[in-house]
């Protein structure tokens, strides 16, 4: 406090300083001898000139700042002291309220597309389905347009700098426009005839569509703490290239996996990522149906299916890997992905009868439960390494596993023909190369898949389906598009028991017609993709590629007897704007091959199925 009183005095000396003549102006007769000047200084004599004056005036003017500074600073300190005492903590508290904000991001929609013979002029198989619906109202009319729409939000509720609650929300989730006109499933009498309808209306679950305008997703708390993230709620869930855990974010995508999950994401070491993970998979029936719990909670623990997930990588991000590339250094990054799930009970006639509210009805789940004693293992490698002239990158996985009990229904769990034991058995993989020339406008790319299959007739990607086998085990046939790939018959025995069709996510896409839209994911199949795709123009950009696909086994295909499905070309170009708008408008068309004829009695001729897709979007 000393200080800041010698502080004060000084600065009450100043004007006297401030006063002091210039040379060669007039001096009034000065208040004390001049001697008492110099010893004041100790430097100026009785005779000093004005130099020396003027000198001695700006080294006092320096030391008066000085002091001025020092009793600024004391004097903040104090008030610092005295504002932590009087609840500097608040004040505190209040300040990083002003941090709190509302992020808003996702994207906003309109993809129009046409269909033109991709039935391919094929026939039913043995079973009346068809490899792509025919048009209703009339079954010539072999060429469908349309449009969908979705407008994805993405909110995150900052609470703190590291407390966060984010959210996935669809709203008109792949609404085909003009798909809820006004005059539809309504009760009123003021439409007699569909052509005066002219608005549409909110869809409405059970009323006018399948699924309500607004669709929350996901819903997930995440917290950031000096170990690592936490991160609770219902989420999406991406691994590696997206093969088989893909989050479903993409611009074109429409499905994504969701998983209900808890984990925590730590890096122990700089660029290696620890995550454990538990996912609820499924529950069984739930007390909601009821009513009268606030709370609903599981009725029982042994129908469950849990997933105990443990990833570990090594990653650097996305400012990292540039940085790399730049300085003409290589990104080597890797990881493992290992899922096991296991499930003692099932409830199959609970989640496979008619739905009678959340939870279902309670009343008689005894009735629906079957020993199912299942689990499965199911490791994911990922790898890519890149410099800045090229990438390849690669993802390998495997599902590997039993079921004790292949029931599907509570009455067949005891019957010695409907409960034998399967085995699951599945492999699939992708490579992807990339060739940079010209600055990375030009980009030549290569990419290989492989899922595992099946030697039973059909390809598997429906399971559901009875197939047409006449020996009563309810397998397939040769000339059955799909349908199970294990055969046990009700006798006792298994001819096939062993489940082995490995079936890619259906975001991964790879091309626009025959796996997408046709055949479903990929599985028991092959396929080579080469590409490219070349920057004419910021922001333009042209882009094309092949299509090889055939099937493992010769008896998976539709034909039955040749793997050979298709050849398929697609090309486009893209428009971005670093607003956030983008669009693009690519054109494909599929040969079939041998493999997708009907041989029965003779092959028949198919058609090239054609599409042109758009897509119309504003990212924010």
């Amino acid at each position: 406090m000393s200080k800041v009183l010698l502080a004060a005095l000084l600065v009450v000396s100043a004007p006297a300083f401030a006063q002091t003549p210039s040379p060669g102006a007039a001096q009034p007769a000065p208040a004390t001898p001049p001697a008492a000047a110099g010893t004041a200084s100790g430097t100026a004599s009785p005779g000093a000139a004005p130099a020396d004056v003027e000198s001695l005036r700006r080294e006092m003017e320096t030391r008066l700042e000085a002091a001025r500074k020092e009793m600024r600073n004391e004097l903040r300190a104090q008030l610092a002291t005295q504002s932590a005492a009087e609840g500097w903590q608040e004040e505190w508290t209040e300040e990083k309220r002003k941090l709190e904000l509302f992020t808003l991001d996702g994207y906003f929609r309109v993809r129009p597309d046409l269909f033109n013979k991709f039935d391919l002029n094929r026939e039913t198989d043995n079973q009346g389905y068809a490899l792509f619906p025919r048009a209703v109202a009339s079954p010539g009319e072999r060429t469908i347009a349309g449009a969908n729409m979705r407008l994805r939000l993405d909110p995150t509720l900052n609470v703190s700098e590291e407390v966060r609650v984010k959210m996935q929300v669809d709203v008109l989730d792949n609404v085909v426009l003009g798909s809820s006109p006004e005059y539809a499933f309504t009760r009123n009498d003021r439409y007699d005839f569909g052509i005066f309808s002219e608005s549409q209306v909110p869809p409405t679950s059970a009323l006018n569509a399948l699924k309500d305008s607004i669709n929350v997703r996901r819903a997930y708390g995440e917290v950031s703490t000096p170990v690592g993230i936490l991160r609770f709620g219902r989420m999406g869930s991406q691994w590696g290239l997206g093969m088989l855990h893909n989050d479903g974010n993409c611009l074109d995508c429409d499905y994504g996996d969701t998983v209900d999950r808890i984990q925590f994401v730590t890096e122990p070491i700089a660029g290696w990522f620890i995550t454990p993970m538990l996912d609820f998979n499924v529950e069984g029936p739930t007390s909601a149906a009821k009513g009268e719990y606030g709370q609903p909670f599981d009725l029982s623990n042994s129908d469950d299916s849990h997933s105990y997930v443990l990833a570990i990588a090594r990653r650097d991000t996305e400012q990292q890997a540039k940085a790399k590339l730049d300085s003409g250094q290589a990104v080597f990054n890797f990881g493992l992905h290992f899922t096991y799930r296991a499930q003692k009970y099932e409830a199959v006639d609970f989640y496979k009868g008619t739905f009678t509210g959340e939870g279902g009805d309670t009343s008689n789940v005894g009735s629906t439960i079957v020993r199912r004693d299942a689990q499965i293992y199911v490791p994911d490698i990922w790898v890519k390494y890149e410099k800045k002239a090229f990438r390849i990158e690669a993802e390998l996985a495997a599902v590997l596993g039993g079921i004790g009990n292949r029931a599907l229904t509570a009455a067949q769990g005891d019957d010695p023909g409907r409960n034998q034991a399967l085995t699951i058995t599945q492999f699939g993989g992708v490579l992807q190369g990339e060739y940079r020339l010209m600055e990375n406008r030009l980009k030549l790319n290569i990419e290989l898949g492989y899922a595992s299959g099946d030697s039973a007739y059909g390809l598997g990607n429906r399971p559901g389906r009875k197939g047409s086998a006449t020996d009563g085990s309810g397998g397939t046939a040769k000339g059955d598009f799909d349908g199970p790939q294990y055969a046990c018959q009700p006798t006792g025995g298994c001819t096939d028991s062993v489940i082995s069709n490995f079936r890619f996510n259906r975001d991964h896409r790879i091309d626009l017609i025959l796996w997408r839209e046709i055949l479903g994911p990929l599985t028991d199949a092959i396929y080579a993709r080469p590409s490219f795709s070349y920057d004419i123009a910021e922001g333009f950009q042209i882009f094309a590629a092949a299509i090889y696909s055939r099937t493992v086994y010769a008896q998976s295909s539709p034909n039955g007897t040749d793997p050979n499905l298709g050849l398929e070309l697609n090309a486009g170009v893209r428009y971005q704007t670093e607003d956030g708008f983008t669009a693009s408008i690519q054109y494909g068309i599929l040969f079939p091959l041998a493999g997708l004829t009907a041989d029965v009695p003779t092959p028949n001729t198919l058609d090239n199925a054609q599409t042109v897709r758009g897509v119309m979007a504003i990212r924010f």
